[in-house]
């Protein structure tokens, strides 16, 4: 009897096995904390929603690893794709793949270029970011009002990766927001790539700082930069209530960094909101379901006064 029971048990867990909808993943980079906060999230849906088996693989930010892994989720079968693009430019490639195959896709958090021509299966989750570089660039901009440098402080941009629409579209709302403000009289002394990374852009501000140029605000397209920028600050001496410093995504390394006393803006993007939306799309195309083309999650701004209602959020 007990051997009949472990059988029957062996047959219902691979028939559930069977009937699991495989949604494979290639995720732009797993060293970059963002995207891993969306790797997470995903897991966390998935195990959540149930019968979904995720098939997840880091591209390490390079195209061609990106459209190698893409090409093989299609040989073997899977019911749906999750991407996030390790260059938005590739997007048109991915999606003419994917419809040829006839398996549905969703771009996740990083805009693809054609996200105005997706076909009826494929869909964008991820949110508005001219809208972070805006919310951003406003805070700072009352910040540097209440010191009495809005007239003319001399600011600097580290912005992501230029492959980026994220990056290319916060970096001009920023300024935009600004040249439409009481700051318009700020100065954008400089702007680099620092490529997402916390190094990469404290090597940039130690340049800034040994130039010998004034710095009274830094705009930085996420926190890990900004975080690169306050190690680079501190390191030469600089009092840190001198400078207005601000990032974006809310992370738990960027509110620490609030907590501290070191970052004075950050704009909480939702890993887990857009994460799950990107599962919940995949599934419902899976199944022949209509989904809107574009799926955008809100930005929501943190102040060191709002901070307590994002702990842990990200």
């Amino acid at each position: 009897m007990k051997t009949f029971l472990a059988a029957v048990s062996a047959v219902a867990l691979m028939a559930a096995a069977a009937d699991a909808e495989t949604i494979a993943v290639s995720m732009q980079s797993f060293d970059n904390n963002f995207q891993t906060l969306l790797r997470e999230g995903l897991q966390s849906r998935a195990t959540e929603v149930g019968g979904v088996e995720l098939q997840v693989e880091d591209a390490q930010t390079d195209v061609a690893k990106q459209l190698n892994q893409v090409n093989n989720f299609i040989a073997s079968g899977v019911d749906a794709m999750i991407v996030t693009l390790a260059d938005t430019s590739a997007a048109p490639g991915i999606s003419q793949a994917a419809a040829d195959a006839g398996i549905p896709l969703v771009y996740l958090n990083l805009q693809p270029a054609n996200v105005d021509s997706l076909p009826a299966t494929q869909a964008y989750v991820g949110s508005a970011e001219a809208d972070s570089g805006r919310l951003g660039a406003e805070a700072a901009c009352a910040l540097l009002k209440a010191r009495g440098k809005q007239d003319d402080a001399q600011a600097y941009l580290l912005m992501g990766d230029l492959a980026h629409e994220a990056t290319r579209e916060r970096t001009q709302a920023a300024k935009d927001a600004l040249a439409a403000s009481d700051c318009k009289g700020v100065t954008i002394a400089d702007e680099q790539p620092a490529a997402w990374q916390r190094t990469n852009a404290l090597d940039l501000t130690t340049n800034w700082i040994t130039s010998g140029r004034p710095i009274d605000l830094v705009l930085a397209n996420n926190d890990e930069m900004a975080i690169g920028a306050i190690q680079a600050l501190k390191a030469a001496g600089t009092a840190m209530e001198d400078v207005v410093v601000v990032g974006i995504d809310a992370t738990q390394d960027g509110l620490a960094a609030m907590q501290a006393g070191e970052l004075d803006v950050t704009v909480f993007q939702n890993a887990a909101g857009q994460a799950a939306g990107a599962i919940d799309a995949a599934l419902a195309l899976s199944r022949n379901e209509k989904v809107a083309s574009k799926v955008m999650i809100p930005f929501e701004l943190v102040t060191p006064d709002s901070i307590a209602r994002f702990a842990g959020r990200n």
